[in-house]
């Protein structure tokens, strides 16, 4: 079965977005003394340069990275024995 691309123009969501984090977010972005304005900065500047769908492409990679950089998956990493010698890692 062929998969139809997801528009990031909008429509159907590939990321759940969790409230509480969503909400903490809004408040570093719009409240914090020291995230506010260096976020808000970046916002601007993004926002001047880039299209809605260049600036949704780069919400889902930012996304990814974060998730990709999880302290949780660093961890899990550390915790694995090494690969013996010559044995490719999966």
């Amino acid at each position: 079965m062929a998969r139809n691309p997801i528009p990031l123009l909008g429509g159907k969501s590939v990321h759940c977005i969790n409230e509480q984090q969503m909400a903490e977010a809004w408040r570093l972005a719009e409240e914090d003394p020291n995230s506010s304005p260096k976020i808000q900065a970046s916002l601007k500047e993004l926002e001047a340069g880039l299209s809605r769908n260049e600036l949704a492409a780069l919400a889902f990679v930012l996304i990814q990275r974060l998730k990709s950089s999880s302290p949780f998956r660093a961890a899990a990493r550390q915790a694995r024995p090494p690969h013996p010698a010559g044995s490719k890692a999966q």
